[in-house]
């Protein structure tokens, strides 16, 4: 028997079928609409580069160790304000004893930290310049999964590298260096690398719709960005005060399931609550007359079922204010009434 012959020339043509059966007229016309396609993004990508690239900034962070010599590091931030105002994160420039700011067109500047919030993982960084390019805020709020995600930073000491993807995912949670829950992290897939922390995720028109801070080492492709909304709320704060305002209670506490029958007889909401397992001499919560193995099941009209949503509630306008606390304590239900306080920023 003859061997086959699989040369080129004697495979079978394979033809579109289209619906006016003109199939070679359409066949040729959708390749230069593939080609578009693809030009379309590239000029979506580059074209937002270049507007928020005169803004974006490489940061060299220098601090003090224990036995006096320099530790150095490096990350990267950008410019929200002509005037020289930058975004970086808390893990990059707190506690800094100098920072230097490499701008774009070749500028070493001194760099003075403004403020630093470790519970958002977020610092603003000022230099002596004005009259700065700098990026916008998007609206967290439209920003979709599946959207084109585009990143720019210094990984390892790279300035201005840019990287390309998508919005992964949405309303994410992470856990900042203090401990506490941060809400509404985007995921992307938009390579991420050290370095990058602290500079900016924008989309395709160059508004910047998170803050890079993270990615899960082992994997590929999961990173993660502060989202605008909580970025621009928390440089504000830190511009115009230094710090963000917070309220505590002023105990130890932890997470519990409650019996169902213990929820059933005291009609409650949820099946955990918030057991104290300390509480702060003279603090808001034993000033209330909390004590040390009550569980917390709700602050005003909030339902509490861990530690997390305790935290979520006790922001800034809580300050001051009379709260009612209700707590288990025994088999008993009692309302506690609370006047929390500002917190200061705990580091880890």
């Amino acid at each position: 028997m003859a061997p086959l012959d699989r040369s080129p020339s004697t495979w079978p043509r394979i033809t579109p079928v289209l619906d006016d059966g003109d199939s070679a007229t359409h066949a040729a016309a959708a390749l230069p609409s593939d080609a578009f396609l693809l030009d379309a993004y590239s000029h979506a990508v580059t074209s937002a580069v270049a507007l928020v690239r005169p803004a974006v900034a490489h940061i060299r962070v220098r601090r003090a160790s224990r036995r006096g010599q320099a530790r150095e590091g490096a990350g990267s931030g950008f410019i929200i304000t002509p005037d020289g105002y930058l975004l970086t994160n808390s893990h990059v420039a707190g506690e800094a004893d100098a920072l230097e700011v490499t701008l774009p067109d070749g500028r070493s500047l001194a760099g003075t930290l403004v403020g630093d919030d470790p519970d958002s993982d977020l610092a603003v960084v000022k230099i002596g310049a004005s009259s700065l390019g700098y990026a916008a805020f998007a609206d967290s709020s439209t920003v979709r999964v599946g959207q084109i995600a585009i990143a720019i930073g210094s990984p390892y000491g790279f300035q201005h590298t840019v990287t390309a993807g998508i919005v992964s995912a949405l309303g994410r949670s992470m856990r900042a260096q203090t401990g506490r829950l941060l809400d509404n992290i985007i995921q992307t897939d938009a390579a991420l690398n050290p370095g990058n922390s602290g500079g900016p995720l924008i989309d395709s028109s160059g508004a910047v719709i998170g803050v890079n801070t993270a990615v899960i080492l082992p994997a590929q492709g999961i990173c993660f960005a502060i989202a605008a909304s909580t970025a621009e709320r928390v440089a504000v704060s830190l511009i115009r005060e230094g710090r963000v305002r917070r309220a505590y209670l002023g105990i130890g506490a932890s997470d519990v399931p409650l019996p169902r029958r213990v929820v059933r007889y005291f009609d409650l909401e949820r099946e955990s609550g918030v057991r104290v397992e300390s509480v702060e001499p003279e603090s808001p919560a034993a000033v209330a007359g909390i004590r040390s193995g009550d569980i917390i099941v709700r602050l005003g009209e909030l339902t509490i079922g861990g530690v997390d949503d305790l935290q979520r509630f006790l922001t800034g306008g809580r300050i001051g204010g009379r709260l009612e606390v209700m707590v288990l304590r025994r088999d008993k239900l009692l309302p506690l009434t609370a006047v929390p306080k500002e917190s200061s920023p705990v580091r880890r």
